[in-house]
């Protein structure tokens, strides 16, 4: 009998010891699964932060290209407005983390800023390829466009935000090969039907596009605190109408989950816009030289490189207009705003003979 409850008892303690060392594995396998999950949202955080850093200013001189005649070098003109064109198509797509808008696995899923960088970089490539298709390369408003612009620019104007096909990485690669043939027959002698056409008014037309989308930008940053805005939509014309009635007063504000997308957006659009005016006062050279007109762009340049100073503090920060903590959307637009009426001045000194 001694026996047998010996070996029972040895029984129990054995049964007791497996569930224990069960337990054990299965604490133990809980807590790798934890940890690996924990370190994956580490590592996806830090990629996360790796992906938003913004592209750096590049050197637009760079895209430069000469015609060799002799021992002489000329410019060609507009290579470099549709080379930088191009180099900023590009940079949205191989940057850090490539192209972020249309993602939808994380850490891309997670981040808006970048992406609406990206968008206001890409609208502003759009103006520009709109430009060049209907203006920059057409000599008269009777001639026929450029076959390689005409398929370019619906190219770029599909969905940002496309990932299932047709994907909008696809689209945009493609309307760069369109770009970038259009680039090379600038180049060749024996393509003289391939122009770009470096007039005032040419420039002025597009300048006209890039005065709305910054003054919209500017309204939006704004709006940030919340305005009571008098409509003025039919201001200067008794005889103007529009579809629908609206209130004399306006309270315009900007939804508080969308203040940083409109700032990185206004980021993306001055970064991309600073090139494209280098590319310009290269490429128009003449024409703004004739207009006395340099130095009204230099000022544009200039308040818009300002706007892309470092960004400290870790969030788009939404104080009163004279609070005391700082509203960063009122800084960009009050910059913007800035380069928007230079804007105005240097259109008004190419309108005039």
């Amino acid at each position: 009998m001694w026996k047998f409850g010996r070996s029972n008892n040895t029984e129990n303690s054995e049964t007791v010891t497996d569930s224990s060392i069960d337990e054990s594995n299965e604490n133990s396998l809980a807590k790798r699964i934890a940890f690996v999950v924990l370190l994956l949202i580490f590592c996806g955080y830090l990629l996360g932060i790796y992906w938003s850093i913004e592209p750096d200013i590049f050197q637009v001189e760079d895209q430069n290209a000469y015609r060799t005649s002799g021992q002489d070098k000329q410019l060609i003109v507009g290579y470099t407005t549709v080379a930088t064109t191009e180099k900023i198509a590009k940079t949205l797509l191989e940057k850090n983390g490539g192209y972020l808008s249309n993602d939808v696995t994380p850490p891309s899923i997670f981040l808006d800023n970048i992406p609406s960088w990206e968008f206001g970089a890409l609208v502003q490539v759009r103006d520009i390829a709109s430009s060049l298709r209907n203006d920059m390369s057409r000599s008269q408003s009777q001639s026929l466009e450029n076959d390689d612009l005409k398929e370019a620019e619906p190219l770029l104007n599909n969905d940002h935000a496309a990932w299932i096909w047709p994907a909008a990485e696809g689209r945009y690669s493609k309307a760069i090969e369109k770009l970038s043939a259009f680039r090379e027959k600038l180049s060749e002698s024996e393509q003289p039907k391939v122009q770009f056409y470096a007039r005032a008014d040419n420039l002025n037309a597009w300048l006209e596009l890039v005065n709305k989308r910054l003054g919209g930008l500017s309204q939006r940053l704004s709006a940030s605190v919340g305005q009571d805005r008098i409509n003025t939509d039919l201001s200067g014309d008794s005889a103007a109408s529009q579809s629908t009635n609206a209130p004399s007063h306006l309270m315009v504000k900007t939804p508080w989950m969308e203040i940083d997308d409109t700032f990185y957006e206004a980021r993306g659009a001055c970064w991309a816009l600073i090139h494209l005016l280098k590319a310009i006062q290269i490429d128009f050279a003449p024409v703004l030289e004739k207009k006395n007109a340099n130095a009204s762009l230099a000022q544009v340049i200039r308040e818009l490189e300002a706007t892309q100073e470092t960004m400290w503090s870790p969030i788009v920060l939404n104080g009163g207009g004279f609070g005391i903590v700082a509203n960063h959307s009122l800084v960009m637009a009050s910059y913007i705003s800035r380069a928007n009426a230079g804007l105005i001045d240097l259109r008004e000194l190419l309108t005039k003979g």
